[in-house]
Formats: C-alpha cells, structure tokens, sequence
C-alpha cells in the first residue's frame, strides 16, 4: 500500500495546474480504493515553503490589484479568475494538512484528501468558465494571503485548522452569495451555477476545519471558543469583520455563541 503523505507531497511539488489537478484526482482515487494510506512511520515532514506553481500568475500585494467593476466581460473574467486562484491555493492547503500535521486519525486524512479532490475539481469547473469568456488562468495578476496564513501556522495544527478553514475559507461563505446576486444582474447565470456549487460544498470544508479543530483542543485541553478568539487576536490582530453568512456557518459548525459573537464585529 502507498504511503498517502508521499502522495500528498507530489500533489503539492506539481508545477503545472493541470498536473497538479490529475495528481489530486488519481490520489483521491486511490485513497478511496484502499491504495493509499498515512504511513505512521514515513519521514517528517520538510519544513513548509512555496507549493509547487505555474510561472503565471503574477503574484502582488492585495491592495496593488487592479479594481474591475462586473459590468464588463473583462471585469466577470477577472473575478472568476480571482475565485480559481482561490480554488488553486486551496488545493495545495488541504494537501498540506494531509501531508504535514502527522498521527491524526484516519478520518483527518480522509477529509483533507476529500477536500483538496474538490477544490480540484473547483479549480476544473472555474478555468472551465475562464475559457468562455475569453481568458486563461494566470491572465489576471493575483495575491498570495492563503498560502502565507499556511506558512504561518505550518507549527500547529490548532491554529492551522481555526484560522485556513474557519477564518480564510469561510469568507467564501459570506461573500460568494453576494457575488451570485451582482452577476444574476449582469445576466451572467453560467458563472452563478458554477459558485452555487461550490458555495455548497465548501460548508463541507468549514465544517471539517471546525471538527478537527474541536479535536485539537480536546487534545490539548483548551477550550475552543476562546483558543479561535485568541488565535484571531495573535495572528490576525482581530481583524475578522462581517458581513457573515451565519446559515452557513452554523451549518458549518459554528456554535450559537460563536455567531452572537461574530455579529459584534462588525
């Protein structure tokens, strides 16, 4: 049987998007056929840098991103383009939590592995899109604040799985349903059925970053509300605001207290 943190790790390395995108469908593949499995006794991990990338896009500050309204063709290409870039990124995250936070039970694995199969298949359906309006990925200049949150919290898997997940992640929750209704205005119905899709499946996402973080801090004894409060504080220096897609989040595993909580902030 082959080991699944190796198999994470060529998913991770791979350059090419497409090869990155084949990679993560034959691992998931495999996964679910019983090929692979997390090896216990597999090297450490190497310590986390860049993943693997394609030479494009070009990656800038986020406030150096150009502004493009949606009532231009050029405008819709440019978002679509940032949600798979997002997509892209989330590949390679979900990949690193398989391959990096080791001894975790089956399920963990399981889960990442699920999730980086569909941001795959995200990434697929959103090029997919890109190429009907005229573009191709790395057409648009994009930023890299997922991957740094990664980088950040590669030491702990506690904070791994509150801030990528339940803070980076879940403002798709929030944000993607206004997308779906100014590109409704705009006529733009194909790329609303695309992030109606994924809007869906990402609760799934959230949710799995709430349950392992749930794990971790039963684990270590902590408590969870105030460990996510804190670690928003240490790492984000608070600056988590609204608007929030609370159905979402509390089908996501948000507690109630924690969604009285998210409403003080704005």
């Amino acid at each position: 049987m082959n080991d699944l943190h190796a198999a994470a790790h060529r998913c991770l390395q791979a350059t090419d998007p497409a090869e990155k995108v084949r990679l993560t469908f034959e691992a998931w593949s495999a996964l679910e056929a019983g090929a692979l499995a997390p090896d216990a006794s597999s090297a450490t991990p190497a310590p986390i840098g860049p993943p693997g990338r394609p030479s494009r896009p070009r990656l800038v500050p986020a406030r150096q991103l150009a502004q493009r309204g949606l009532g231009t063709a050029e405008g819709r290409a440019a978002l679509v383009h940032a949600i798979a870039h997002i997509e892209f990124n989330a590949i390679d995250l979900a990949w690193d939590a398989v391959y990096r936070f080791r001894g975790k039970p089956d399920a963990y694995y399981r889960d990442w592995a699920s999730c980086a199969n569909d941001e795959a298949r995200h990434f697929t359906m959103l090029t997919g899109r890109l190429a009907e309006l005229g573009h191709a990925y790395g057409d648009f200049d994009a930023h890299n604040g997922l991957w740094e949150m990664a980088e950040k919290t590669a030491h702990s898997d506690t904070a791994r799985m509150a801030l990528v997940p339940r803070v980076l992640e879940a403002r798709g929750l929030d944000v993607t349903p206004g997308m779906m209704e100014r590109l409704r205005h705009q006529g733009d119905d194909r790329t609303v059925a695309v992030l109606d899709v994924i809007l869906r499946e990402e609760v799934a996402h959230v949710a799995a970053g709430t349950r392992w973080f749930h794990w971790c801090c039963a684990r270590d004894g902590i408590e969870p509300e105030a460990t996510f409060a804190q670690l928003l504080t240490d790492y984000m220096n608070g600056s988590l605001r609204g608007p929030f897609n609370l159905d979402a989040r509390r089908e996501a595993g948000f507690s109630e207290s924690e969604l009285v909580w998210l409403r003080t902030l704005g």
